[in-house]
């Protein structure tokens, strides 16, 4: 069963989860299971699985419940775990959600699906999302035009938290965002307007500045997610430049990254240098590294574990 639902003050780093497969292709259970304690040993504080990044749209709906069911089983109430379930169907998102609720999801993420960017589509089909689901489903709202194709204004936003109750996160991704963060958090947790929970993605590329704007924690899946971990508590602590002196040390890797089509075989590729994971495949099709980009990455990692040897020692 889930450890708790999340709702409009769940802060923390919610970790994207990847999917792993096989050389063959086929869904790695057993990987499933050592990145579960891969994450769980970086201390993230929740987990997100079935998103974008995590290859949701190349899986059959067999598939998708048995990664959710194996993942859920794994952690076992140690953390929430929000499972996505954005599908062009309500039936299918309706269905794929209660079965994951019944399995111990902590909530669900939907995105918007793609079509006119207008905003009374937008509102019209959160509305009926959460009709579909029910009050007693959790909703995480994904922002993410890059890929959706479809903008959200941050009034839209605010009009749905006063709207549909079950709307109480945003997982914000949007780029440029910073502003947005700041109308979001500064309008929410109003009389009017009820607050909401705001964790931010883009692989953390901006998360100092994000959290420094309101932001409860991050929502990505970078490699090590120890440094979002480390970056978030010390920013809640009140030590922002302690928290800015450990991004910096990342940043080269997280931005390596976060290259547009290369972006998640790099992920996966770090993760199975870690131990993570067996194998570093994407699903077809998908990105695979060049040996001049394997090579680029393990030089990056190599100067990475340097420097973090050095912040270590100078705390």
């Amino acid at each position: 069963m889930s450890a708790h639902r999340i709702d409009r003050h769940s802060r923390g780093v919610y970790i994207i989860a990847a999917t792993p497969f096989t050389e063959t292709g086929a869904v790695d259970d057993a990987s499933l299971d050592s990145l579960v304690d891969f994450y769980l040993g970086c201390g993230v504080t929740g987990m997100t699985i079935l998103g974008i990044m995590g290859e949701a749209n190349k899986l059959t709906a067999e598939e998708a419940r048995g990664v959710a069911s194996r993942i859920l089983r794994r952690i076992d109430g140690r953390i929430p775990v929000i499972v996505g379930v954005s599908s062009p169907g309500l039936d299918n998102l309706a269905s794929l959600a209660r079965f994951a609720m019944d399995e111990g999801a902590a909530g669900v993420m939907v995105a918007p699906t793609p079509g006119p960017a207008v905003e009374d589509r937008v509102r019209g089909y959160f509305h009926q999302v959460c009709e579909a689901l029910g009050p007693d489903v959790p909703v995480c709202l994904q922002d993410y035009p890059q890929t959706t194709g479809v903008p959200i204004s941050a009034e839209t936003i605010l009009t749905l938290t006063r709207e549909c109750p079950q709307i109480v996160m945003l997982k914000h991704e949007d780029a440029p965002g910073l502003a947005k963060v700041s109308a979001v958090r500064g309008r929410s947790g109003t009389a009017d307007t009820p607050r909401l929970s705001i964790l931010c993605g883009n692989g953390g590329l901006y998360l100092p500045q994000e959290l420094a704007r309101g932001a409860d924690g991050a929502m990505t899946g970078f490699a090590y997610p120890e440094m979002l971990v480390e970056v978030v508590d010390l920013h809640q602590a009140g030590d922002a430049d302690r928290a800015e002196d450990v991004f910096d040390a990342y940043l080269p890797i997280l931005r390596y990254e976060q290259q547009p089509g290369t972006g998640l075989a790099v992920r996966k590729a770090v993760l199975h240098h870690r131990g993570a994971i067996a194998c570093a495949r994407t699903r077809a099709p998908g990105p695979k590294l060049t040996a001049t980009d394997h090579a680029e990455l393990m030089r990056l990692i190599a100067r990475l574990e340097d420097k973090v040897k050095g912040l270590s020692h100078g705390s």
